[in-house]
């Protein structure tokens, strides 16, 4: 049988592979027989699957969150594709690379660290200066920056999303602050782009499928960013205490609402810049993933959205290959004479 990813999985086609079990749960069918409810995992995408025959047994041989080899066969079900299995088993760990089932970001996060060291290394402030050094220059810290999703499922919910996330609002807060200059705090407004969530390094899982942490579910991210950055701060001699608490303002605000998790509601210029910057990066980013999607049949529009409470317009798939031919025949044709031209506002 030819091995395939998820995203290549078609009705009738013959499936062996490996994946992440993302979700295992027992059934009783009709027949009074047990089965296997499963959602298979790659970096293309999940899948529903179901164990029907000799369930029970099969089922002693792996766990929820276990990389398992599997065979079956992909069958219509309820207006989308569901593999049959008819053999699986657990893939021993070391035997895999994670970022082979998990989503990942197409950028190098190697790349994207290295702009985050760039953005420090050009501030004027040496008291945020050195703070942030202190905590992106922490082994620790930074390999878990590097990895860890955005988000569990709404936006950026891949490795390296954070990060990603994170550079995009400090490209969008540098855009912000050459716009209106006066009364902005350029240094304080990017290390509050930086910082905001840093506690989603702990508290999401993200080793072998996105979840919440003990930790995570218990306090949350933006008590877990203000206990990290209280650490570091009595590393930092004399850093001024009105700056951290303007620092920390940043991040107990960023969600803009006290409905929306936020301790305190923005009230510094900086504050306000951050949180709907961060909101806007969200959304966009969400509707963008939306847009990309495989709609059914030729359909111009999305289900309906419950996070933005609305059905969103994709645009016709012809109409949008074809705009996009006719877009990179032109800019083929213009690049030359439009290179000294362009301003590029993000790197």
């Amino acid at each position: 049988m030819k091995k395939t990813y998820i995203k290549d999985i078609r009705e009738k086609d013959h499936v062996a592979g490996e994946f992440l079990v993302t979700r295992k749960e027992a059934g009783i069918s009709k027949s009074g027989k047990p089965y296997l409810n499963l959602k298979l995992m790659d970096s293309t995408g999940e899948l529903e699957a179901r164990v029907w025959e000799s369930a029970e047994e099969l089922g002693r041989g792996f766990q929820k969150n276990d990389v398992v080899s599997v065979k079956g066969f992909a069958v219509a079900y309820q207006g989308g594709i569901q593999i049959n299995v008819t053999a699986v088993s657990a893939v021993k760990e070391g035997g895999y690379s994670i970022r082979d089932f998990l989503p990942s970001s197409q950028k190098d996060p190697a790349a994207m660290m290295a702009e985050v060291d760039r953005i420090i290394s050009g501030f004027k402030d040496p008291d945020l200066k050195a703070l942030l050094s202190s905590i992106f220059n922490d082994g620790e810290i930074r390999e878990r920056f590097m990895a860890a999703p955005a988000a569990k499922t709404m936006h950026h919910p891949f490795l390296g999303g954070l990060l990603e996330h994170v550079l995009s609002i400090c490209g969008l807060a540098g855009l912000v602050a050459g716009h209106y200059g006066y009364g902005i705090n350029r240094d304080l407004l990017l290390a509050g782009a930086l910082l905001h969530d840093i506690g989603k390094i702990y508290e999401l899982s993200y080793k072998k499928s996105f979840d919440y942490t003990d930790e995570g579910r218990l306090l949350g991210h933006i008590t877990i960013g203000i206990e990290l950055i209280d650490r570091k701060l009595l590393e930092q001699k004399d850093f001024p205490r009105d700056l951290a608490v303007l620092l920390k303002h940043m991040l107990l605000s960023h969600h803009g609402q006290l409905e929306f998790g936020s301790p305190k509601r923005p009230k510094t210029i900086e504050a306000v810049i951050l949180y709907y910057l961060d909101d806007l990066d969200a959304k966009v980013n969400t509707l963008q993933s939306l847009i990309s999607e495989e709609g059914e049949g030729d359909s111009a529009w999305t289900p309906y959205q419950r996070l933005f409470e609305r059905y969103i317009y994709r645009g016709r798939p012809a109409q949008q290959s074809g705009e996009k031919d006719a877009a990179d025949k032109a800019a083929d044709g213009t690049k030359d004479d439009k290179a000294d031209k362009t301003l590029s506002l993000f790197r």
